[in-house]
């Protein structure tokens, strides 16, 4: 019996050896993710949304996670304009009550973001629809286990000192 526990274990830990070497860290264990920025409409002929295919030049896995940030407004602070970012999903309530909400949703190779609400699309402020920012941020699986607070715009960007924002056209 001792026998076949003994060969049992050497097999599963044989075959626990094999596959592919998952993604690695850079520097010693450091992690990089990655932020775009984007500006675009979300114009009805595309159903109220825009699609941001992430750039062939890097790999996200499955296991990575996806924000996305809104600029909701630039206010003046006493070292100049400062921008205020909001994190996705996002309610905007309209004085009759009812609602309009960014959103999103993603895979491995790209991020939806889209309007949506529980009012007529076609009859929202134009504010709401045109000349629209949004952040993409894609985190490392690994630095998202040690993040506590991924809703925070700033946390995330003071975690990732040596992050950058890649605007895109």
């Amino acid at each position: 019996m001792k026998k076949i526990s003994y060969l049992l274990i050497v097999l599963l830990s044989l075959i626990a050896c094999e596959g592919d070497r998952g993604p690695q860290g850079l520097d010693g264990g450091v992690l990089l993710g990655n932020v775009y920025e984007i500006n675009r409409d979300l114009l009805p002929q595309n159903n109220y949304s825009t699609l941001f295919e992430f750039p062939l030049d890097i790999e996200v896995f499955e296991s990575d996670v996806v924000l996305v940030y809104l600029l909701e407004e630039v206010i003046n602070d006493e070292g100049g304009p400062a921008n205020v970012w909001t994190p996705l999903p996002q309610s905007f309530f309209f004085d009759d009550g009812n609602q309009v909400v960014y959103t999103y949703n993603h895979t491995y190779f790209n991020a939806n973001i889209f309007l949506d609400g529980n009012v007529n699309l076609d009859t929202v402020p134009d504010e709401y629809i045109f000349n629209k920012t949004f952040r993409i941020a894609i985190i490392p699986a690994k630095f998202a286990e040690n993040n506590p607070n991924l809703n925070s715009y700033e946390s995330v960007m003071q975690t990732m000192p040596d992050g950058k924002i890649i605007k895109i056209d």
